[in-house]
Formats: C-alpha cells, structure tokens, sequence
C-alpha cells in the first residue's frame, strides 16, 4: 500500500502537517464565511477533530492559540486558565481553541502532541509549536506578544468583537496580501507549485529583504518535489541505493514534511563529508533551502548551521 505525500504547503513552516487532518473535514466543511466553532464566546472556543478546520481558517483572520487538554490532567486545568486570562487581556486580538486530547485523537497525531498540556499557535494557516507542560505566565505573555507581531507579518492581524464591545461593529478584515504573495498563495491552492514558484522569485527580485518570499519559495520547492511521489517509493529507492544523492535528498525533503527535523538534518551532514564538490555544493543548497522552510529561528536549524560550518571551515 502505497501513501500519497500531503500536497499542501499550509503547515510546513514549524514542520507539522495538517493537511490529512483538515481533508477528512472537507465533507463536511461549514458554509461560507464560517470562520469558528459555534460559541457565545468567539474569544475562547472548543475545537475537536471535527471543527478545526474552523479554526485554521480562523488563523488566516488573527493568531489562534491551541491548547491540547485532558480533563484527567490537573496541569492541563491549570493551564487552561492562565491561557484564558492572557488571551482576554489581547482583546480580541487572539483567539483560544481548547481541544480535548481523548476526543480529538486525529488533532493529536497531527500536531505531534507528546504530552497534555501542548500548546501550539495557528498564524495564517501555519502552526507555530509554542510549548508543552507549565510556563511562568509572564513567559507566555512574552510568547503572545510576539504571535501579534507575527500575525501582522503574516496578513493576520485581525481583531474579533469581544463580548464586552457594541453590537454593530464592523466583522473583521483579513490583509490583504501583498499582490505576488497573494498570487503564489493562489498557484499553491490550485497546487500549481511552478507558478507559485516563479510569483515568489519576482518578489525576492523586487525585494532579496523579503523574508517571507524567501521561506515560500523553499516551501513550494519542497511541495514540487515530492508532488506526484509516495513515501514507500521515496523510502524504497533510498535503501535500494544508498550511494545515490538524488535518493537521499528526496528523503530529506521526505523527513522534513513528515516533521523528522533532526532525522533530515543529520541524513544530509553525515553524507556531507564523503561527496565530491558537485555532491556537497548540492547537499549545502539543499540543507540551506530546508533551513527556511523548517524556521530560521528554530534552534534545530541553528544546531545544523552549525554543524555545516564546520564541516565546510
């Protein structure tokens, strides 16, 4: 049996895919313009393996913060409140979505979740991992300032109306993209990966400082190179030829969708040492390119960096 690599670049960035998870709501999507689970309150809401395609629709709007819970868990209580109360404090600016754990099983293997309490952030789409367990409350209003900054990076800066507002305002407004985002962000939808591509070459053209195309032009390289590719075909040739580089790198980009960030690192720098210059000079744009789709900021990436100093000094 064969299994098709997920075709959506949506949740690459942190290396957690969801994109298994939101098809098996599809037929079962909301109508248009449902952006959270039904609730009084849209400032704290529950999600489950049913709804949180809501929710990741909402993040493209403002920064949703999950919190990953088991009622048997006398931390995750204790979480769950402090959360509450920090993300009240933004006024609407961030969202809570509680998930159950023993009622959402398909959202925890998703989001790769070890333990209960996990929290992760969604931002236009993306999970950004945050932490498991306790955090000292100012820590994590440390954490939320900077998901605001990112949201408004990312076009999801929005606000929602809270309890306390007026009835009557007005809803809020996603931001836009700027036109070649929007335009890559279009081509990745349709899965038209070389579109995408070239939309994100002529901002960095327009712009080498835009960070953002930088990151989406690896994504879509890595979504283009595995398009139409199975894992056990990926995987197979790699232990039928252990010496071919093509093959190895595949698994690479294989390890990286998958979140084996370590596992892709390591296959990559290990090889490094026993190439040819056309071999390494491979290896290096490879690992760089993975670089930015993982997170530049990610401290794996900064422990690989450093690896690969040293192994080209």
């Amino acid at each position: 049996m064969t299994n098709p690599i997920p075709p959506s670049g949506a949740s690459l960035r942190g290396a957690v895919d969801l994109t298994a998870l939101v098809q098996r709501q599809q037929a079962a999507a909301q109508p248009a313009g449902a952006h959270a689970p039904a609730s009084a309150d849209r400032i704290v809401v529950e999600t489950d393996d049913a709804s949180f395609g809501q929710v990741l629709e909402l993040s493209r709007t403002l920064p949703v913060v999950v919190a990953v819970w088991a009622s048997w868990s006398e931390p995750s209580q204790q979480v769950l409140a402090s959360l509450e109360r920090l993300v009240r404090a933004r006024e609407g600016r961030l969202v809570l979505a509680a998930a159950d754990a023993d009622r959402s099983p398909q959202l925890v293997q998703a989001l790769q979740v070890q333990s209960v309490p996990t929290v992760v952030a969604l931002v236009a789409g993306q999970p950004v991992p945050l932490f498991a367990g306790e955090q000292p409350g100012d820590v994590v209003s440390q954490l939320f300032d900077q998901l605001l900054e990112l949201g408004a990076q990312h076009g999801a800066g929005g606000r929602i109306e809270t309890g306390d507002e007026a009835e009557g305002e007005a809803p809020p407004t996603e931001q836009p993209l700027p036109p070649l985002h929007q335009e890559a962000y279009d081509a990745i939808e349709r899965r038209d990966y070389d579109a995408a591509a070239a939309a994100y070459r002529t901002a960095i053209a327009q712009d080498p400082r835009d960070a953002l195309a930088v990151a989406g032009l690896a994504q879509v390289s890595l979504l283009g190179r595995l398009a139409g590719k199975t894992l056990d075909s990926i995987r197979a040739a790699a232990a039928a030829s252990p010496d071919d580089l093509g093959a190895q790198l595949d698994v690479a980009d294989l390890d990286i969708s998958g979140g084996h960030i370590d596992d892709a690192f390591d296959r990559l720098l290990t090889l490094f040492p026993e190439l040819d210059a056309d071999g390494r000079k491979a290896v290096r744009e490879r690992i760089v390119e993975l670089f930015e789709v993982v997170g530049t900021d990610d401290p794996r990436v900064a422990a690989a960096r450093a690896r690969l100093a040293s192994l080209l000094y």
